[in-house]
């Protein structure tokens, strides 16, 4: 008898709980707090879990929840964003995350949703799902005394100012800023109550407690918010009583130039710091390349981060736009879903239709989730046999059409 794979029910919370903090080794017990908490912002409609026939105990799970996704062109498209994806050790290689993406796939169509994103723990397991990396990250850590920095300054030479604010002022001005910020930044998604909430420490896990950060927050000359920076410290001595601190970057927005300048200044110019850890970036960061030496900043990190999952090619690639005017006719094969077909792009007017007429080329759907962001390279794509040029130059007009001025980033984890 083979395993029970459905949504939820409420009074099920608790097992699902578990059997997900045991998949992901976050905690081995769970609290009422925690339940009550992981109730509070559950759709048990979207909360599947896959149940042992023995047992009765839920073996595997697998979370869903709508996300607005920001394309090139700024245009927020309607996702299905998975989550808490695991498989309990004893039941593996059963089938049983097969079994939980295809019931997820049948409801975000079902939804019409275009779109299916997540941030893969392992690279391996979701390509055969159709999912593709299309926005990547990089950490840096930065020696400040290299930097060339003139760490005397007090102010931004922009005439803005740093303020530093408590976590309450951090609640206030912070969603409106990341809106702004996400309406521009190709990758990013939408950041809901939840996600502020635990993210200021209103709301905790038991086995993930809330640690006090500091906040800054620039404002330009005319008093606008424009960036934020929130960050936490070690506390780190010599043994002849030298500080030696490490500044760890929890979130940093910014939606000028010089809003990023000056908070990175600020950063680096904090007394007892000898590093500052960037946190996740973009991998077109101004850092390191606004600092006097660049070479003061190390890359410590560099990954792969959001994949996205193309369902309907139409919608996908109408709801973009593209860098430059041309045609291309894409045969996409899509073995689990159902992106399959040949389409017709015209990037002048935006339109993308299914057509009869000869593929210019050949790829998969998981190519074309790492396509579809602009992040990805169809030549390169090409050159490692993922995508096939059935016109000659095709793929390098493909990277004409699609590629982007910046990279996507996405700077949220979920």
């Amino acid at each position: 008898m083979s395993a029970d794979v459905r949504p939820i029910a409420e009074s099920e919370l608790p097992d699902w709980v578990r059997t997900v903090h045991t998949g992901f080794l976050t905690a081995s017990r769970v609290t009422e707090a925690d339940i009550a908490l992981r109730a509070k912002y559950t759709d048990f409609s979207r909360t599947h879990g896959a149940f042992d026939p023995d047992s009765g105990r839920c073996v595997a799970t697998l979370r869903s929840f709508p996300q607005e996704l920001t394309v090139p062109g700024g245009a927020a498209v309607r996702a299905t964003a998975i989550s808490n994806v695991g498989v309990l050790p004893t039941h593996r290689r059963q089938g049983l995350l097969t079994r939980l993406m295809a019931a997820e796939f049948a409801a975000a169509e079902a939804r019409g949703d275009a779109l299916m994103t997540l941030v893969a723990a392992e690279y391996p397991i979701y390509g055969r799902y159709g999912f593709g990396p299309a926005t990547s990250l990089v950490e840096w850590e930065i020696d400040v005394a290299r930097t060339g920095l003139d760490r005397r300054l007090s102010a931004p030479v922009d005439g803005g100012r740093i303020e530093l604010v408590d976590v309450e002022e951090l609640r206030r001005v912070g969603p409106e800023l990341h809106e702004r910020l996400r309406a521009r930044t190709t990758g990013a998604v939408n950041r809901d109550e939840r996600w502020w909430s635990t993210a200021t420490g209103l709301e905790a896990w038991s086995y993930r407690p809330y640690q006090d950060k500091f906040h800054a927050v620039y404002r330009t000359a005319e008093g606008e918010v424009a960036g934020l920076a929130v960050y936490s410290a070690d506390d780190h001595w010599t043994d002849a009583k030298v500080p030696q601190s490490t500044v760890q970057v929890r979130d940093l927005l910014a939606v000028s130039p010089q809003a990023e300048r000056a908070l990175w200044q600020f950063l680096c110019s904090i007394d007892w710091v000898l590093k500052v850890r960037t946190g996740y970036r973009a991998p077109d960061s101004l850092v390191p390349d606004l600092l006097p030496d660049p070479r003061s900043a190390r890359v410590v990190s560099s990954a792969d981060f959001l994949w996205v999952r193309v369902l309907d090619v139409v919608r996908a690639l109408g709801a973009r736009t593209y860098e430059v005017p041309g045609v291309l006719v894409l045969e996409v094969t899509d073995g689990t879903g159902p992106a399959a077909g040949r389409y017709r792009l015209d990037a002048g007017t935006g339109v993308c239709e299914r057509t009869e007429e000869a593929a210019d080329l050949r790829l998969d759907v998981a190519a074309l989730g790492s396509l579809y962001l602009g992040d990805a390279s169809a030549v390169r794509l090409a050159a490692l046999g993922r995508v096939t040029e059935e016109r000659p130059g095709a793929a390098a007009l493909a990277d004409a059409m699609f590629r982007t001025a910046r990279r996507p980033w996405c700077p949220d984890i979920f």
